[in-house]
């Protein structure tokens, strides 16, 4: 079995098309929208377009849009959010995507106990509403910024716990998120002591999934600012770590880093990842 290794991609002209565009410069993984993800609902996915999705053989998870926030004080947002949360899982189980990765919300200043709470009581009726989809929802590490849950193993294990569906939810692990909410990476000791915090709080078994970024931000410093492998705070040796841990092997790993319209930094990315295998 390859690597499964690539990228997130452009759905411009259709959903089908994010993976012609992966698989034009050799991935073999893509991530992508399942819909506009700076609106809260889409388009039904054309039979077609379908179609064409299933022909291909490139493995495929969607990320969620931007707009969802499963902890959202006020009514109308809340809902807005849960509705919009149930399109994207509607259409990923159309397209046959295995899972879709949600941020897992921001309090608002309600307090990130009550937060936590609120995401897993929201996802649980959703993942009810969604009884016999085979879609997962991966909850994404993440930065900490302002009032953002999730930049804690801690939030993640909460969640997972409460809504108590090990077989509709996982992980999705953003090297730059992780980093910047304060998990060590670079050198051998701070990345294993990292990796078995991970597996105490969480479970290396809920991992299903990697974003590959370079941080612009420092260690700890809770800004979420994608960098090019290599060209940021992480550096080199976070990412041979990662490439050649046996543990991750099996997993999907997509780069979430700047683009250009040719993907020719994209291609610069994975073939780095790809020289730091041993």
């Amino acid at each position: 079995m390859s690597r499964l290794l690539g990228a997130h991609m452009s759905t411009a002209g259709g959903a089908d098309k994010a993976l012609e565009r992966g698989e034009s410069i050799g991935c073999t993984a893509v991530q992508l929208f399942v819909k506009n993800n700076n609106q809260w609902f889409g388009k039904d996915i054309e039979p077609a377009t379908i179609k064409r999705f299933k022909s291909h053989n490139v493995f495929s998870f969607a990320h969620t849009g931007y707009l969802i926030n499963l902890a959202a004080i006020n009514p109308d947002n809340l809902n807005k959010s849960k509705k919009s949360m149930r399109q994207e899982l509607d259409l990923a189980e159309t397209l046959g995507i295995p899972f879709t990765v949600l941020h897992p919300g921001s309090h608002l200043g309600a307090g990130e106990a009550k937060g936590l709470r609120l995401v897993a009581h929201n996802l649980k009726e959703l993942l009810a509403q969604t009884k016999g989809y085979k879609v997962k929802v991966l909850l994404e590490t993440t930065a900490g910024q302002g009032t953002n849950l999730g930049y804690k193993f801690e939030h993640l294990a909460e969640i997972l716990d409460l809504v108590s569906e090990p077989n509709r939810t996982g992980v999705c692990f953003d090297t730059c998120h992780a980093f910047a909410a304060g998990y060590e990476l670079r050198a051998e000791e701070g990345y294993h002591d990292t990796w078995e915090k991970f597996d105490k709080t969480i479970g290396l078994d809920k991992l299903l999934a990697f974003h590959l970024n370079d941080s612009q931000g420092d260690l700890g410093s809770k800004k979420d600012r994608h960098e090019h492998i290599g060209k940021g705070k992480l550096g080199l040796e976070a990412f041979r770590l990662i490439m050649n841990d046996a543990r991750f092997f099996q997993l999907p790993m997509v780069l979430e880093t700047p683009k250009d319209p040719d993907l020719k930094q994209d291609i610069e990315n994975l073939n780095i990842l790809r020289a730091l295998e041993s």
